[in-house]
């Protein structure tokens, strides 16, 4: 058995992490006071260096302009005492977690304070464990759209003093103008504040840069609800037809059997609703949509910021050349151009050991070449069919779409 790997705080570890808040020195305790004092150099925002001005010592370095995330400067100096100040805590959205990527553990000793969702959730006497939280500091504000379900309670990072009011206009848009809005300003310092208006009238100004938005969501009955389950509605894209409809998604889906961090390559994109559902599925999931209409490309990227999951790479080109130079795929979804020569060879040969390969077929063609592709590798086949029902006269009747035929493969 390896023996254990013990992470001290001894004090011969070079970098040391304080978290401070609004109350500056006040809120350190003796231990985060003494590393600041004992840096030869302590990195941070001006604001944060400002607060700690009277227990510097060494050389107070500001944080560059662009911000650096490959932190080289604070790199370069390992070895030395080095102390890097944070908002909070620097393990909730924080410079901690962009250390991290460079330095072990075992270098970096971090005293944190409150974050500000544990601030927040005070101030508001909200349960952390049963709200949803999301930073969309420095990231648009669509990635809000998969938690806005009626009841919820959702606290919120913003990038400045104009973030809230640009929320609460996409509220008011999306049908849930009756929401609740709590703006919370400075929160843990003297120049701490609550404000509170509803979404559809959300007239609060001056607005500090440094704020939580508390939403407590509220819908009308033409709200835009992104469910949580695969399958949602075929009217929530944009599409000309080209669409893999919302029952033969939710099987897609199931067959595809995301797992978090994984990506997936969706080849012949078509309105790109199966990548969109794969990312609405948890946030850690990434998705390239490979398509080679370029009006069907513009409007996949519509489609996935009205679906809140605008990080989707959108590829405009046609399978098997586009696939090239793409990063390595945990799962792959051909849906359309699976014909074309090369495409399916490129599909497995692209996969890792253990990647997961779905093809849809609607066509003949497709169809042969997927009971080959079975017969020589194995897998499941199934054959999947719909029925809607129509009027028939005054009467209603069942009118079949076409059948699905589906590979699902596990590469060995």
């Amino acid at each position: 058995m390896p023996a254990e790997r013990q992470l001290s705080a001894a004090p011969d570890r070079w970098l040391t992490i304080v978290g401070i808040g609004e109350d500056g020195v006040e809120g350190l305790g003796d231990e985060a006071k003494r590393r600041i004092a004992e840096a030869e150099t302590v990195f941070g925002g001006r604001r944060h260096l400002a607060l700690v001005e009277g227990l510097v010592r060494g050389r107070a370095q500001p944080w560059p302009t662009p911000f650096d995330a490959g932190m080289q400067a604070v790199i370069a100096l390992r070895g030395q005492r080095i102390c890097v100040l944070a908002s909070g805590d620097p393990f909730c959205h924080g410079v901690g977690t962009t250390l991290a990527r460079h330095v072990p553990a075992d270098e970096m000793h971090v005293i944190p304070a409150p974050s500000s969702f544990s601030l927040a959730a005070a101030r508001l006497s909200w349960s952390l464990p049963e709200i949803a939280t999301i930073s969309l500091h420095g990231k648009p504000i669509d990635l809000i759209r998969p938690l806005l379900h009626p009841k919820t309670r959702i606290l919120a990072l913003t990038s400045d003093g104009n973030g809230s009011a640009a929320i609460a206009r996409l509220l008011s848009e999306l049908g849930f103008g009756p929401s609740r809005l709590t703006v919370l300003e400075a929160l843990g310092g003297q120049a701490e504040r609550l404000m509170s208006a509803q979404a559809s009238t959300f007239d609060l100004k001056n607005i500090s840069p440094l704020n939580v938005l508390a939403i407590e969501v509220e819908s009308t009955p033409e709200a835009r609800i992104l469910p949580l389950s695969a399958g949602i509605a075929d009217d929530l894209f944009e599409h000309d037809g080209q669409i893999t409809k919302r029952e033969i998604r939710a099987v897609t889906l199931s067959a595809l059997a995301p797992r978090r961090g994984e990506l997936l390559w969706d080849v012949g994109a078509g309105s790109g609703s199966i990548a969109i559902e794969w990312m609405l599925r948890d946030p850690s999931l990434c998705a390239i949509a490979i398509e080679a209409s370029p009006e069907r490309a513009v409007r996949i990227g519509r489609n996935s910021v009205a679906c809140g999951v605008p990080g989707l790479t959108v590829i405009e080109g046609r399978a098997p050349v586009a696939l090239s130079g793409l990063q390595t795929p945990d799962a792959i979804f051909v849906g359309g151009g699976g014909t074309q020569a090369g495409v399916m060879d490129a599909a497995i040969d692209a996969l890792p050991a253990g990647g997961r390969l779905v093809a849809n077929a609607v066509t003949l063609e497709m169809e042969a070449l997927l009971l080959s592709l079975h017969a020589k590798h194995g897998g499941d086949l199934i054959r999947l069919s719909v029925s809607r029902t129509t009027p028939v006269g005054s009467m209603q009747g069942w009118r079949p779409a076409m059948p699905v035929t589906q590979w699902a493969w596990v590469k060995p």
